[in-house]
């Protein structure tokens, strides 16, 4: 598996927004980077009724779906697996990638990058869980221990997050 970083934060902090910045100036780089959004909700990602579905609902391991457009593979999770573990299912399809970005889970003992804004009246995360490794915000951020990474440019993320990851820059 290459190297996983996780880009955490509040709601509306800017997750999805930095995560797309990032996987588009890493890519300009010449990198391969995967992703992978992280939700601790319950969505139903295959549509019931669908022939996957039946296929998935009959007792199958894995269903894949080939179109022309596209290749999308739905996999059970397994209700033993736990934390981290359960990217494991990812390695294969990751293993072409250079660096896989995580949007989300603050339980992943990966390296965790909180995105942070002052608009978010909360404290950053960082303020009470040391494991992060940098808060990343263009406002003054008080509280953390860690260093605090400028949002803007967005370059300048990208070339910390490869030193980060033992990637060449």
């Amino acid at each position: 598996m290459p190297p996983v970083i996780h880009i955490v934060g509040r709601r509306n902090a800017g997750k999805t927004t930095l995560v797309c910045e990032l996987i588009s100036a890493l890519s300009a780089r010449g990198f391969r980077v995967g992703s992978v959004k992280h939700t601790h909700h319950h969505h139903e990602l295959d549509t019931p009724g669908k022939d996957s579905h039946r296929h998935r609902t009959a007792g199958a391991a894995a269903v894949g779906i080939l179109s022309p457009q596209m290749t999308a593979m739905f996999i059970p999770g397994d209700r033993q697996a736990a934390g981290d573990d359960r990217y494991a299912a990812f390695a294969p399809m990751f293993m072409t990638c250079d660096i896989v970005i995580v949007e989300g889970d603050l339980q992943s003992r990966a390296t965790r990058l909180e995105v942070w804004r002052r608009e978010i009246s909360e404290r950053p995360y960082a303020a009470q869980d040391s494991a992060i490794t940098a808060v990343i915000s263009d406002d003054p951020v008080e509280g953390v221990s860690c260093p605090v990474w400028r949002r803007t440019p967005v370059d300048g993320i990208a070339g910390q997050l490869l030193a980060v990851a033992g990637l060449n820059h």
